[in-house]
């Protein structure tokens, strides 16, 4: 019994009044996805690849659509051949433009919508500098040195030996661009790739400079000023405007992207635009109160430590973090642990000073014995203190 077959427009996921652009990226969306080329052996894909094949190539065809929607699948019973799925012929239909784009997906390569021996924008140049935490927080000019091409000055970036020109390439007529067919189980396929002899200029040199070796720059150290601004993280890059690779054929210079490495601060941490430490302070700064000294990106600022607090206790610098990169002038906050330290030395009075100011304040010192002196009756002084 024959396969009943799915609606052309449900097969693709589109609507009866799709135009051809909407065809076009539903098809392209599907043969991505369950091309063979992407799913070797698996024989659901190849046929959920042929079925969106074939409904492409009869709806991106106005005649062919227009038949399809007054009589359905019956419109090609018996149709040309078997070359295709379920009979269909497939060798009338161009898949080119969509298959160029796709194979160049699959490959990595990608395709060009226009003529690749244009101006084109010259590549970007990634590189990095090393900066303090506070030169993040604040801002800072850097000199930087790499290798920079510029236009030779002989040839004047064409490559040619003085009083020669580039010629035309031969093998793609100066269109920079190749085509080559292959063979698929749905006819034949066009695909368009950059010209592998002149690399998409359209040109070749002949009679190489003397002077750049037929490049048409010259590459040389140069130092380049970079202004940090307030408030970058770790990671990000600055962008610097047409100081990367030249341009192709009149194009412009690709960028220069600066990588920020902040170095680790001894005393800070950063999250966002907050700053984070650990302050530590004395039992009796804790206990009493007082005033203490933080260290702040801005310098050393005196807070005022409430009498009771408690070791962990988190307290709120308020604007005293990261400028935000919008508007230097807004800025996080620092927030503080305080640390209660007890000291490893103390001199005998001051031991004997804390033992009376234990006496007076609850008498830890002799929990245990008070624990055992205290048992509420002769069943409980019998309990066991296990001492560890």
């Amino acid at each position: 019994m024959a396969e009943t077959k799915r609606d052309y427009y449900e097969v693709l996921g589109v609507s009866k009044s799709a135009d051809d652009a909407e065809l076009k990226k539903a098809y392209r969306a599907l043969a991505k996805k369950y091309h063979p080329d992407m799913n070797p052996g698996d024989a659901e894909a190849e046929k959920k690849f042929k079925e969106a094949s074939e409904a492409y190539a009869i709806l991106s065809d106005p005649e062919k659509r227009k038949q399809y929607d007054q009589f359905g699948h019956a419109a090609f019973e018996g149709g040309a051949g078997g070359g295709g799925f379920g009979g269909f012929d497939f060798s009338s239909a161009d898949f080119s433009d969509i298959f160029g784009d796709i194979f160049g997906d699959f490959f990595g390569g990608g395709r060009s919508r226009r003529s690749s021996n244009g101006p084109m924008k010259g590549a970007n140049i990634r590189t990095s500098v090393r900066i303090t935490f506070e030169e993040a927080v604040f801002g800072v000019e850097k000199e930087i040195e790499l290798t920079l091409k510029d236009e030779c000055t002989k040839c004047h970036g064409t490559g040619a030996k003085p009083g020669t020109n580039p010629e035309t390439c031969p093998k793609c007529g100066g269109k920079g661009q190749v085509v080559f067919t292959s063979q698929s189980f749905f006819g034949t396929v066009r695909n368009v790739q950059t010209c592998p002899d002149c690399h998409g200029s359209g040109k070749i040199v002949k009679d190489k400079c003397p002077e750049c070796g037929g490049n048409g720059y010259i590459a040389a150290r140069k130092k380049i000023q970079v202004s940090i601004p307030a408030g970058i993280d770790n990671g990000q890059s600055v962008r610097i405007r047409e100081k990367g690779e030249p341009g192709v054929n009149g194009g412009p210079r690709g960028d220069l992207l600066v990588e920020v490495i902040v170095s680790r601060h001894p005393i800070f941490q950063r999250e966002d635009y907050n700053i984070y430490s650990t302050v530590p302070i004395s039992y009796a700064v804790a206990a009493l109160g007082g005033e203490i000294v933080v260290d702040t990106v801005d310098g050393k600022v005196i807070y005022e430590v409430k009498a009771g607090t408690q070791t962990d206790t988190r307290v709120r610098l308020k604007g005293k973090g990261v400028p935000t990169l919008r508007n230097k002038d807004v800025r996080g906050d620092q927030y503080i642990t305080l640390v209660v330290q007890t000291p490893e030395r103390m001199p005998q009075e001051a031991k004997e000073l804390l033992r009376k100011f234990d006496e007076l304040t609850g008498d830890s010192l002799h929990a245990a014995q008070n624990a055992e002196k205290n048992a509420g009756s002769d069943k409980d002084k019998k309990k066991k203190f296990w001492k560890t």
